[in-house]
């Protein structure tokens, strides 16, 4: 890894809510984190609930409304895929 790619940002191009779980889809590959290891309130919460995501427009952060719940994108896909 190049100290360039060190400094870059992880940042999500889309998201999408599955049965399974959070699918967040990065410029290099797309990763499925389960609901229970997304957060508490996401892991509780109905799937309308969860279908009702939004990408922040620099791809950095996602929030759900309905729950008031909010993650950064690289500390959630961090480990996973």
């Amino acid at each position: 890894m190049t100290a360039s790619m060190m400094l870059q940002p992880l940042l999500a191009r889309e998201i999408r809510a599955t049965v399974q779980g959070l699918l967040v889809v990065l410029p290099d590959r797309d990763v499925l984190i389960p609901w229970s290891e997304c957060s508490p309130r996401l892991a509780a919460a109905s799937d309308s609930q969860r279908a009702e995501a939004h990408l922040s427009p620099s791809g950095y952060g996602i929030h759900w409304p309905l729950i008031d719940e909010d993650l950064a994108v690289a500390p959630l896909v961090a480990g996973w895929g």
